[in-house]
């Protein structure tokens, strides 16, 4: 029994008839340890209701929120108390948690048993604010359960970033990992720096569709974060328990920094690229000079100073080394550090970055290729290409988070029909994300790395707008949602489908996401024609669906 609620809970019991809130009279309790949760009720039930939700006594008010230290944590979870207990039997609502995390998606929980009104920002119709009479037990599966969003591709306003973060946040993922620099665009404000901004977060045009088609939009693309933007974002996902990870893409996919900074590649001022306008994988790359490195420090130091999360993204990918075979000073680089060859270059460099992080009390995050080289053990490694990358990465002690991208790239199809707007990649069901296991199958536990989640990849190359970005997210985003919260023996696809279908998708209508429906795509999210046919099941490198397409 679950009251159609979207993750599954761990535990959900029934007791009598349902109750309901007295409106604008209704109250609120919390203790001091579960401020932050007592905010978020108050700014999502209160706008969507109208209400104040004064404070009352505890013994008086209608919600309780308490402080209990021994509410249990999930069996994986990374960021301790996530676990919470909610319960509406006595007429009233008592939510009980050991911090604010766990609080805060009591609330989500709550909202969800309110129904599809709970999520709109202001009230919109008269309603009884019904309760089922239920007690609820609940904590995740896994402790990192993310997304990661590119917004280097094609930008994301701030508002429209504000509006997925509020989506993950309603699904309990807990981590935005956040692709802030590629080789198509800077979108992070670096004030040491500024141009990085003010002409390497613009190009003159786009690709469409499968670059190798040769279609190209000539409308020039771009835009970028300011850095009281990115405290606004922050604060606005913490409030939320989700915590973004920047990445900045080190020594590939750095051609907006070397338009901008053509030295960064070793090249003179009159050998500057333009700002990529074409999607796949880039031979320029940086110079692994001191130069470079001192660059991304000072790069990295703002970085530092707006995002709070223990891990700051470095990339890492797809890095060719025709650029380095061809430099005399990068090959007199390598036999002046004792390397064997141009190739030991990618793993020096990025640890070098990687100790400016861990320094300031940071850890990196890399991308799986950086695992098979020579980088401090503490990082984390994004496992994007196989399994058994992953596997491989916590056989050497490394953390893990999987996204394989056969599994959870959320760019690609999502059915094979001629109508899907996504010209590359594999096609990747609904159903094939829910049954996805991060954990592979007969994985040794002795191993000394630990596998910490999943999440799933939205590359933006093929999304060109906000829209195109719900449209690709979900609802597959609410079947990885479950994926990793809810215990692997109980899930039922079924049973999530018709949870999805008669309760979750008006949630996410009234969330205001517009998610591509069951039956397929609405006219306006079908493919335009220019964009091509679908290449779906074949290599990655035959199809551009990797880290870049």
């Amino acid at each position: 029994m679950n009251h159609l609620l979207l993750p599954a809970p761990l535990e959900t019991s029934e007791h009598g008839g349902p109750g309901t809130l007295p409106g604008a009279a209704t109250s609120l309790y919390h203790d001091p340890q579960l401020a932050g949760a007592a905010r978020l009720l108050v700014q999502t039930l209160g706008a969507a209701t109208g209400w104040s939700l004064l404070p009352a006594p505890a013994d008086q008010a209608d919600i309780v929120l308490r402080h209990r230290a021994d509410v249990p944590d999930g069996p994986g979870t990374v960021q301790h108390h996530e676990g919470y207990r909610l319960d509406t039997t006595s007429g009233r609502v008592l939510i009980e948690a050991a911090g604010e995390p766990g609080a805060c998606y009591a609330v989500q929980t709550l909202l969800q048993l309110l129904g599809e009104p709970a999520f709109r920002r202001a009230p919109a119709s008269e309603v009884s604010w019904t309760l089922p009479a239920v007690t609820i037990a609940d904590a995740p599966r896994c402790g990192y359960r993310g997304v990661l969003l590119d917004v280097a591709r094609h930008f994301i306003p701030k508002n429209d970033l504000l509006v997925m973060i509020e989506a993950l946040a309603a699904h309990k993922l807990n981590v935005l990992h956040l692709h802030l620099t590629d080789d198509q665009g800077w979108r992070i404000e670096i004030r040491r720096y500024p141009e990085l901004t003010q002409r390497g977060a613009w190009r003159a045009r786009s690709a469409r569709g499968d670059w190798r088609a040769g279609h190209y939009d000539e409308t020039p693309h771009g835009g970028f974060y300011s850095q009281g933007d990115l405290r606004e974002i922050v604060a606005f996902a913490a409030q939320r328990q989700v915590t973004i990870i920047p990445e900045i893409d080190v020594p590939g996919h750095s051609q907006a920094a070397i338009a901008v900074y053509p030295w960064l590649a070793g090249l003179a001022d009159d050998e500057a690229p333009e700002v990529w306008d074409r999607w796949g994988v880039n031979e320029l790359v940086l110079d692994p000079s001191e130069a470079s490195l001192e660059f991304y420090r000072a790069v990295l130091d703002e970085v530092l100073q707006l995002f709070p999360s223990p891990w700051i993204g470095l990339g890492g990918d797809e890095v060719p080394l025709t650029q380095w075979e061809a430099s005399p000073q990068a090959r007199q680089r390598a036999a002046d550090l004792g390397l064997p060859d141009v190739a030991a270059l990618h793993g020096w460099f990025l640890d070098r970055l990687a100790d400016h992080l861990r320094a300031h009390g940071r850890r990196p995050a890399f991308w799986d290729e950086a695992a098979e080289g020579d980088v401090g053990r503490g990082a984390l490694i994004h496992c994007w290409r196989e399994y058994s990358r992953g596997v491989e990465a916590l056989a050497k002690g490394f953390d893990v988070v999987m996204c394989p991208e056969r599994h959870l790239y959320f760019d690609y199809a999502q059915s094979d029909s001629p109508d899907e707007p996504i010209p590359v990649g594999r096609v990747t069901t609904l159903e094939s994300v829910y049954d996805f296991d991060p954990i592979p199958a007969g994985l040794d536990d002795t191993l000394p790395g630990r596998l910490l989640g999943a999440q799933g990849n939205l590359w933006t190359e093929q999304l060109d707008s906000p829209r195109r970005v719900q449209y690709a997210a979900f609802p597959r985003l609410c079947a990885l949602a479950e994926n990793l919260w809810s215990p692997a023996e109980t899930r039922d696809y079924a049973d999530f489908a018709l949870r999805l279908e008669t309760a979750h998708l008006a949630r996410l209508s009234a969330m205001g996401v517009e998610y591509r429906p069951l039956s397929g795509p609405l006219p306006w999210q079908k493919r335009p024609g220019v964009l091509g046919t679908l290449h779906h099941g074949l290599p990655t490198d035959a199809t551009g669906g990797g880290q870049s397409s």
